[in-house]
């Protein structure tokens, strides 16, 4: 779908309520075609990015859905922001074939991908890895962050692949490296 240009968008957001960072990323310039959605969209996502959840988890649960979805925005938005909140460069790559990085991940970065994996394979959380998660994460609010994560940003993942958005002109595509997901397979990787 083709975005607002910048300007418009920029614009429709002030309306909407959409703080002028978001309504400038090609995601929002599509949303903000539907001002109402941007918005609501704008809300959600800005509550977990400054929620209660650990930036470092949060990110891990954004790459393993980009990865996990083929979601090229959805990685590329975040590999960056990985990296600010202290994840390496070797972490991030290990995001894709987490289970045979078991050495990279700590056992509370283990639950949330995990958490993940259950999630787009199932649906729903597994009660193996709740227990893990409810383990690495000691408040009911991080528990709901998690799962509320998870979904919002699932959502953003099919929003960008099913509208075909374009990534941001200030990105590449499948950093750090350049290596895709293999979307031929029906596993998760």
């Amino acid at each position: 779908m083709t975005p607002l240009d910048t300007g418009a968008a920029v614009t429709a957001g002030a309306d909407a309520g959409v703080h002028e960072l978001f309504a400038r990323l090609n995601v929002f310039r599509v949303l903000l075609r539907h001002p109402q959605v941007a918005g609501a969209v704008q809300g959600l996502l800005t509550t977990l990015l400054g929620g209660e959840l650990d930036a470092r988890l949060r990110e891990l649960v954004i790459l393993r859905l980009g990865w996990v979805t083929a979601s090229e925005y959805e990685w590329s938005q975040h590999w960056r922001v990985a990296r600010y909140v202290g994840l390496t460069d070797a972490e991030i790559v290990a995001v894709r074939e987490w289970r045979g990085a078991a050495d990279v991940f700590n056992a509370a970065d283990r639950a949330v991908l995990a958490a993940v994996d259950d999630t787009c394979a199932h649906g729903t959380i597994t009660a193996g890895t709740w227990e893990e998660v409810c383990r690495a994460l000691p408040s009911d609010a991080e528990r709901i962050e998690l799962v509320t994560a998870i979904g919002a940003w699932r959502m953003i993942s099919s929003v960008a692949r099913s509208l075909e958005i374009a990534l941001d002109d200030d990105l590449s595509a499948w950093a750090p490296d350049g290596i895709a997901p293999d979307t031929t397979s029906e596993e998760p990787q």
